[in-house]
């Protein structure tokens, strides 16, 4: 389990770093079309990601079940929101790509409207990640809640 979650933690960051290099970069749409491909495969390690986080929910559901049935479905119910989420933001990315392609076909055309819906979608994928976060957390929480309860995991690890 823990191998699982670290190593959706290495390949979550790894294609956050991917990700925020490009569309923090100083020409958004230009750089994005340029590194279309480096996007894609970051919003894919987000979606690997997505399949761990709702991984561990499904494998850890009858470990807690068997202390406590609605810790268990609360547990897994937040991994499943969170991967949703997750979800959302990897497909908020990957809008962008078509998005960066039609600010180089138009040329010297008024691109304004492409950069407004890159901000709105960049906007829209930073809440993803909040929402997204606080579901994390609150799994956390139940987790650790198990743990202490039981015995689980010593205690000052729990706490």
């Amino acid at each position: 389990m823990g191998v699982l979650y670290l190593a959706g933690m290495v390949v979550g960051i790894g294609g956050n770093i991917l990700i925020q290099s490009i569309l923090t970069a100083p020409d958004g749409l230009s750089s994005i079309a340029a590194s279309s491909m480096l996007l894609a495969v970051g919003a894919v390690c987000w979606l690997a990601t997505v399949a761990g986080d709702a991984a561990h929910g499904i494998l850890m559901f009858p470990v807690l079940k068997h202390h406590s049935e609605r810790s268990a479905v609360g547990y897994l119910t937040a991994r499943v929101v969170d991967a949703t989420f997750i979800a959302v933001m990897a497909l908020l990315i990957l809008i962008q790509i078509p998005l960066g392609a039609a600010y180089l076909n138009a040329g010297t055309a008024d691109t304004s409207s492409l950069q407004v819906l890159s901000t709105v979608f960049n906007q829209a994928n930073l809440y993803a990640y909040e929402f997204a976060m606080i579901t994390v957390g609150v799994a956390g929480l139940i987790l650790c809640t198990v743990f202490l309860r039981t015995g689980l995991i010593p205690r000052p690890l729990a706490l």
